[in-house]
């Protein structure tokens, strides 16, 4: 493909300036530190510099910084910028990439029951196994091992990656995507405390996620005793997350991998979760909240509010928390000697 062509692809997407010094073949995308000849590579801001004193990428998508253009110009690079180069490149890679989809079909060792309503254009692969009363809509596509137990509900073009299991009543929205592993729908941790022990509270509820929503590998979304745990629109699940019972997840939501969320955590719209963040029961997140890797969240936190640590706290607190924890070992020196010169004073 031609960086011309490319050029009139990707000024549908954002806002573009074009450097075209000239015209190369374009084979392949790749990233800047293992770019060749013939392919188009990206650099997001001014600290990857350094490296495209060295490229050997035949083209280049740049953040608008006149430095990194003018630097690119000096090679005879041809570019393109963007306010949101990232999101560029990730648009050159479908030019070049298409996941494998198969084509309509039933494999002959799925099991399906009866009931099962089936729509047009549906791929179920080998040992797929579908429950009573399940509804499979246009353009699904479930790859081997997948189980749907009775009830759910697979909307338009969802997706349900190998060895998936949807239980009862889930209901997936169009344009969903599960990945490998993940479970939907299963039974929340739900027990109530008796003098002879734990009495099992039944979950009869159900897990509803909106269109768009992905589902990162080996993932569990619960569902809860009655009601629903629901996960918003856009929202994106990383690997190994799990969503507690009664959960309430907003829109374009993005959670790092093994974030765990206790029952009846309410997140708003645009939130994000870094890695191994804990949230605890009922805990209410509003819009726009942020946590950053490992932190434990154990209050309310306010819309836009970034939180850190465990417990959480302000981001703001927590970085100078962590300034004086590194200076620990000399405040406690000095300490000493404070202690040392009080008790001379006092003999």
């Amino acid at each position: 493909m031609k960086f011309s062509d490319i050029v009139n692809k990707l000024e549908k997407i954002t806002p573009i300036t074009v450097n075209q010094i000239d015209n190369p073949e374009i084979a392949k995308v790749a990233g800047i530190e293992e770019a060749t000849v013939n392919t188009l590579s990206y650099i997001e801001g001014a600290k990857f510099a350094a490296y495209l004193d060295n490229t050997a990428a035949s083209a280049l998508i740049l953040p608008q910084d006149k430095a990194l253009q003018a630097q690119a110009t000096a090679r005879d690079i041809p570019w393109i910028a963007s306010e949101v180069p990232r999101l560029l490149f990730a648009a050159a890679i479908n030019l070049f990439y298409r996941p494998f989809q198969p084509s309509p079909d039933i494999h002959p060792t799925a099991v399906i029951d009866p009931s099962v309503v089936i729509e047009e254009n549906v791929y179920i692969g080998p040992h797929v196994v579908v429950y009573p009363h399940v509804t499979i809509s246009s353009g699904v596509c479930i790859y081997g091992n997948a189980v749907i137990y009775p009830d759910a509900v697979i909307a338009d073009r969802a997706v349900l990656h190998a060895n998936t299991t949807i239980q009862e009543r889930t209901r997936i929205g169009k344009d969903c995507m599960i990945h490998s592993g993940a479970v939907i729908g299963g039974e929340g941790f739900g027990f109530v405390p008796t003098a002879q022990g734990w009495y099992k509270m039944q979950q009869s509820g159900c897990v509803v996620l909106e269109e768009g929503v992905e589902v990162g590998c080996n993932s569990t979304i619960d569902r809860p005793s009655v009601g629903e745990t629901r996960v918003g629109r856009n929202t994106k699940l990383d690997n190994a997350v799990h969503i507690g019972h009664g959960c309430r997840i907003g829109e374009n939501c993005a959670f790092a991998g093994q974030v765990a969320l206790a029952g009846g955590v309410k997140v708003g719209n645009n939130v994000l979760l870094g890695g191994q963040t804990g949230v605890a029961n009922q805990v209410v997140i509003g819009d726009g909240g942020r946590s950053t890797a490992q932190s434990g969240v154990t209050r309310n936190v306010k819309p836009g509010e970034i939180v850190s640590g465990s417990p959480a706290v302000s981001n703001a607190i927590y970085l100078r928390s962590s300034a004086i924890y590194k200076r620990l070992p000399e405040m406690y020196q000095a300490f000493r000697r404070l202690m040392k010169q009080e008790k001379k004073k006092s003999s």
